[in-house]
């Protein structure tokens, strides 16, 4: 095998990955040269959302029948297992009468509904169990 065959492609992927050929100079106010990192700042996602995803996740589970445990083992304030509990009867009820599909449809939207009463007016302030 010839060096140079395979050193080709292995320096491509090198400058690639280290961005060779652009400045600080060339990239303008906004790059690097500017201070800051190139990459955008991560975005918090807000609690109602967090709340919503993680009550449709065990809820699911619930209606596959592994059931559900203590509220901190499932990483949930008691306010969020308390939707999750109504949840998961209502989604059963759907369920039995229309099917799984449907069970899964009212499970999300009962999980966006109540989370975002749950944060209405930002976080709970029962203490970090609300």
């Amino acid at each position: 095998m010839r060096w140079g065959a395979a050193l080709g492609p292995a320096l491509l992927i090198v400058a690639l990955v280290t961005g060779c050929g652009t400045s600080g100079a060339d990239s303008g106010p906004a790059g690097p040269s500017a201070g800051g990192s190139a990459s955008p700042s991560p975005v918090a996602t807000p609690p109602e959302q967090l709340c919503a995803r993680i009550v449709s996740h065990w809820s699911r589970e619930a209606l596959d029948g592994d059931g559900y445990g203590d509220y901190q083992s499932m990483g949930m304030s008691n306010g969020q297992y308390d939707i999750l509990r109504e949840v998961v009867d209502a989604a059963r009820a759907e369920q039995e009468r229309a099917g799984r599909k449907a069970a899964e449809r009212l499970v999300d939207e009962e999980a966006r509904t109540r989370c975002a009463k749950l944060y209405r007016n930002g976080n709970p302030t029962g203490g970090p169990w609300s």
